[in-house]
């Protein structure tokens, strides 16, 4: 993967002076720290830098060529006071993708990042990327793929695409994905009476031997089939579902979110968002039926110019298990800081796989900072 990196980079640049055309860098640099006593006073250590370089060729007044590349660089230790520690530490490519974009539409092409739907924090259609919705920076993993998309006069936009080559679990899947068998899928969005409605659908070839090692379970063809809408009646109101059937008689699953949002008129504006997510996942030939329910609130309220707060709290009420998230943000001119405050049960929701930048295996009571430059 670094040779094709590397002769990504070289390509952009020589195309750049080909085509005159000014080269724009820029990045941002992340450290973090946290501890938590209820993990043997494990001590966490970790730096991220993310470069990216991008720049535009005008084909004429309408269509554009664009270029983006970026590399996720991240180095972390893990301290144990009664044991041997523990450092990571990969280089790996963040985005690659080409972009052309006409009147009324787009084609993207490379390692990207798509994300749609109208929920904000429990979201039923994270099938291509795993945002944990307590990170400020909101890192996440890309996929490699094709996606065009079109912009009706009306508003009303329709999109489609096609993935190759990714395998690991996205969103709140459970099987990783067949690599070697395409991908495919669209979505169609249309302006209705005060809001927007959407509707979406992907097909992949599941791959569930990282649960099971079974060679009857590599190759699970699997349907999506999602709906979104929402809509401004004074209040925000939303909703995002998700209807997913296996094949090979594996089970059909159902999420569901209902949201609701409000600005208080509260010194500069409290901002409430609620949630709640309804789970279930049904095995007929087990005769399994599993539900979960699952509510979640985001307080967020801005201290001057410079400082805001925020309160990130969930409740899973078949496991009664409260998580709670609290986060302080400082701008200075060219540095912003987080100070945070958490306590995560360890039967709290996952939202994102175990692979996912902001997931730590910590639980308990914990306190972490993050320190972010950018360029």
């Amino acid at each position: 993967m670094k040779p094709i990196i590397l002769v990504m980079l070289f390509s952009l640049l020589t195309i750049n002076l080909l085509a005159q055309q000014k080269l724009n860098v820029k990045g941002q640099l992340s450290g973090i720290t946290s501890f938590s006593p209820d993990n043997d006073l494990d001590w966490f250590v970790g730096g991220r830098y993310i470069p990216e370089a991008s720049f535009k060729i005008r084909l004429d007044s309408i269509h554009n060529l664009n270029f983006n590349v970026a590399l996720n660089m991240d180095a972390s230790l893990l301290f144990h006071p009664f044991s041997n520690s523990e450092t990571d530490g990969n280089i790996d490519p963040y985005r690659i993708w080409v972009r052309y974009t006409g009147k009324q539409y787009e084609i993207r092409i490379g390692l990207q990042k798509i994300d749609f739907g109208s929920a904000s924090v429990l979201r039923p259609i994270q099938w291509f990327n795993e945002i944990d919705p307590r990170d400020p920076l909101a890192i996440t993993a890309g996929v490699n793929a094709f996606l065009g998309r079109y912009y009706f006069k009306n508003n009303a936009n329709i999109w489609l695409w096609g993935l190759y080559g990714n395998e690991d679990p996205r969103g709140f899947d459970i099987a990783g994905t067949y690599k070697k068998d395409p991908e495919f899928g669209g979505r169609f969005q249309s302006p209705v009476p005060k809001g927007e409605l959407a509707v979406s659908y992907h097909h992949r070839t599941a791959d569930a031997t990282n649960i099971f090692p079974s060679p009857d379970l590599e190759q699970i063809p699997e349907n999506r089939l999602g709906l979104d809408g929402k809509w401004d009646v004074g209040v925000g109101l939303w909703f995002e579902s998700a209807y997913i059937k296996k094949e090979k008689n594996l089970g059909e699953q159902f999420l569901g979110t209902l949201g609701i949002d409000y600005t208080f008129p509260v010194g500069s504006g409290l901002m409430l968002v609620v949630e709640h997510m309804y789970i279930e996942y049904a095995l007929d030939g087990a005769g399994l039926n599993a539900k979960a329910n699952t509510s979640a609130i985001n307080l967020s309220y801005p201290i001057g110019f410079f400082d805001n707060l925020s309160v990130f709290a969930t409740y899973s009420w078949e496991a009664e298990a409260p998580s709670l998230f609290v986060n302080f943000q400082h701008d200075f001119r060219k540095v912003t800081t987080y100070l945070m405050a958490y306590y995560t049960p360890s039967t709290t929701l996952n939202f994102g796989n175990e692979d996912s930048d902001f997931v730590s295996n910590f639980t308990g009571p914990g306190l972490r900072l993050m320190v972010l430059f950018k360029h």
